[in-house]
């Protein structure tokens, strides 16, 4: 069968890019060419040129997978997302994209990209452990491996913190303004975290250029949200029967997309708000709302079905008593939220419950399981914190968290940078009266505040025994 390229003649009914792709000049750097960006970002990113044709052309680039660079230079960098719901399924071509590049195999033509002047915003989907933030001091964690190469071979770049500054180094000694950095990734204030981050590198090689970067940069804040589960080969199976031409790109989605964009930028930007994309002053109470409510209901589920060994998300919430407890865990997290303007949190839940039992969504339990090292403090351990603060007991948390380490106590491997710390804790034979003792243990894991609360505590271990009865 014929494999999607540029010369692909497909049925009139597919929606296509409306612009000319040919005509379609780079101005845009992407880090972390994974499946989110391509059904999210780059869907905006292709709405905007259909809307208004500018040189706002991706360049994609894979830090790790060669494989993917590949594929889609095959594919003249085209690909399908299918969205489905309830409804149905439909199927739209990307054309945004007109360069892949695998930073592992061309590093130089990478940081030759993020130096041209017509790179005006460098966006970014990596991971939550990609940007080697220490949790203890909020700074760079030198331990980690892209860290402590970047740090001793600043020219030779191999993580994204690494080759945000050597591009900025090398912009400014060409006498050229910085582009505008735009993390897409779930980190609180993520904007903020990476300019601190790039910062503090940038410093380490040239006190000057933290200084050019501080004052010249900008590192506006962004929350993204779509549920993207990763492709199969059944994912191609479907894409190949509503095209009619083999794609290996293709990626399904639910229907719905969200973008919150803060409006801070050194230069142009592309019209995302075509799209749907939302430009706002300030990012944090959207952006809080989706740590709490959906990707900590995410990690919930998560648990929940790797414990009750239920492979997607929506068979977990095909159990009415889950359901149950993934609502209680939601309005315990509401209460810890300010108001976020333009969005109705009572139905904002109820959609969640929709999104997360979608039947058409094949999103696996551990594929968001992986990870919650990185992903609790700001999903469940902070908003513990704060409901602690504000008087409640905590206790939805406290489950949530135990079922965590229910997970982990169980587990065999885990996928997880703390892997070894976690399992070890796991493996030791604790106080029965406080068998979580050695996880509260793990440095900068959980906050303070919850290491001294024994009430809190008490609640975690009394979950851990309930959960293991059931």
């Amino acid at each position: 069968m014929e494999r999607l390229s540029a010369r692909t003649h497909l049925q009139d009914s597919i929606k296509s890019p409306s612009y000319d792709r040919a005509a379609l000049k780079p101005g845009i750097v992407h880090i972390g060419l994974g499946a989110f960006h391509r059904a999210h970002q780059a869907v905006y990113t292709d709405t905007a040129l259909a809307h208004a044709f500018a040189s706002w052309g991706i360049v994609g680039v894979s830090l790790r997978s060669v494989e993917i660079a590949r594929d889609m230079q095959a594919q003249d960098c085209l690909y399908s997302v299918v969205a489905r719901d309830r409804s149905g399924d439909s199927v739209r071509i990307i054309g945004s994209i007109v360069e892949a590049l695998a930073a592992s195999e061309d590093g130089d033509t990478v940081l030759a990209r993020l130096v041209d002047p017509a790179i005006q915003v460098v966006t970014i989907t990596v991971s939550e452990k990609a940007y080697g933030l220490d949790p203890v001091s909020g700074g760079l964690d030198r331990t980690h491996p892209a860290i402590a190469n970047d740090l001793k071979t600043p020219t030779q770049p191999i993580g994204v913190i690494g080759y945000l500054t050597e591009g900025l180094a090398r912009r400014k000694e060409a006498g050229l303004p910085p582009f505008t950095v735009l993390c897409c990734d779930n980190l609180p204030s993520n904007g903020r975290i990476v300019r601190r981050l790039v910062i503090e590198m940038a410093n380490e090689r040239d006190p000057d250029l933290a200084t050019w970067i501080a004052d010249r940069g900008a590192f506006p804040c962004s929350m993204v949200d779509r549920i993207v589960p990763a492709a199969t080969a059944e994912t191609r199976a479907r894409a190949e029967k509503l095209l009619a031409v083999e794609d290996r790109l293709s990626i399904e989605a639910e229907t719905f997309s969200q973008w919150v964009i803060e409006d801070d930028f050194v230069s142009e930007r592309p019209a995302w708000e075509a799209g749907g994309a939302l430009f706002v002053d300030n990012v944090e109470p959207y952006e809080k709302m989706k740590l709490r409510l959906l990707n900590g209901s995410h990690s919930l589920i998560a648990y929940l079905g790797q414990l009750q060994k239920l492979e997607f998300v929506r068979d977990v919430m095909g159990v009415a008593d889950n359901v149950a407890l993934v609502r209680r865990h939601m309005q315990a997290a509401v209460r810890t939220l300010d108001p976020v303007p333009g969005i109705d949190l009572s139905h904002y839940m109820d959609q969640l419950v929709d999104r997360f039992a979608n039947p058409a969504i094949a999103h696996r339990t551990l594929q968001i399981a992986m990870d919650g090292s990185q992903k609790l403090p700001q999903r469940l351990f902070q908003p513990a914190v704060d409901a602690l603060a504000l008087g409640s007991d905590g206790a939805e948390f406290a489950f949530a968290a135990a079922a965590w380490i229910s997970y982990l106590k169980q587990a065999e491997t885990v996928d997880d940078p703390r892997a070894r710390e976690l399992l070890a804790a796991a493996a030791v034979e604790a106080p029965a009266d406080d068998e979580t003792a050695p996880f509260f243990a793990v440095p900068g894991l959980f906050p303070k505040e919850l290491q001294v609360n024994r009430a809190w505590r008490d609640l975690v271990n009394s979950f851990v025994k309930s959960l293991r009865k059931s």
